[in-house]
């Protein structure tokens, strides 16, 4: 089976699929170590902002449940005993939210919504947005690029700040780029809330869809868009906005392996939106 969906729009069975994310480990036995999950699911649920995502959440968060959460809804280890190593990542759970989120971008692409696109790990998760922008194009939909350009400065973990810039990449999918031009990662969701900004003050184009993940995802869920994306078993925040009704669907899987990887997943769930 081809990697690469321009080359074979042949989706993958279920079956394959789960074999692939497997032996590529996007999902199944992951390299996302238990101590930065851990770490990271004390974070938010001591409230810091930069792990809640854009959230705002209804209930108090403990360290204990959001564990529970995550190993109902990512599939991690449920040992609470388990505090250094690797973790895992449930490929049935996440079939399971690739295909709803199939759905609901099927849905968008029926109803020619408006609908933004984004990404905190623009290394290696942008081919994915950039298919399904695509796909939904010729569907009809309206793809918004607002805020192109803005900037904002972040404080680094060793003193000072550095500036970042929202861009867009080809099919309009946002993300950051330093001064230098480099794209960044990034949990914020201060981009995607400036986004938001300019189009309810400049335009009446407000988005039907979000496809995103980390805190462009959140922002938009936070909002009252419907917000479907990606997260790695480290990123809490998008499983707790599902839960607690924010966020309409959240696939769990690494987000940090190479992009070709992406290929299958990305030609089943266009397969599922009927889109491929």
């Amino acid at each position: 089976m081809s990697e690469n969906v321009s080359e074979n729009p042949t989706p993958p069975s279920r079956a394959e699929l789960r074999a692939h994310l497997v032996r590529t480990m996007i999902a199944g036995d992951v390299a996302t170590p238990r101590q930065n999950n851990l770490r990271h699911y004390r974070r938010m649920a001591a409230g810091d902002p930069y792990y809640q995502f854009g959230l705002e959440f209804k209930r108090s968060w403990t360290e204990a449940g959001v564990l529970a959460l995550m190993v109902e809804r990512c599939g991690v280890n449920p040992d609470p005993r388990h505090v250094y190593g690797d973790d895992t990542i449930d490929p049935d759970l996440t079939i399971d939210a690739l295909e709803s989120m199939g759905d609901r971008i099927g849905q968008a692409a029926r109803r020619r919504e408006r609908v933004v696109l984004a990404t905190g790990h623009p290394a290696t998760l942008t081919p994915i947005y950039q298919a399904v922008s695509e796909a939904l194009r010729r569907a009809g939909c309206t793809v918004l690029t607002p805020a192109e350009g803005w900037t904002y400065e972040i404080a680094l973990d060793y003193g000072g700040v550095e500036p970042r810039r929202l861009v867009y990449a080809p099919g309009g999918v946002a993300m950051l780029e330093d001064d230098g031009g480099r794209t960044q990662h990034t949990h914020d969701a201060a981009p995607m809330e400036a986004m938001l900004r300019e189009l309810a003050a400049e335009s009446d184009d407000w988005p039907d869809l979000a496809i995103a993940d980390h805190g462009w995802a959140g922002a938009a869920g936070q909002a009252g868009i419907d917000a479907v994306g990606f997260a790695d078993c480290n990123d809490p925040a998008l499983f707790a906005g599902a839960a607690e009704g924010k966020i309409h669907t959240v696939v769990p899987l690494d987000d940090g392996i190479s992009s070709q990887h992406y290929a299958p997943l990305t030609a089943y769930l266009l397969h599922r939106a009927g889109l491929l």
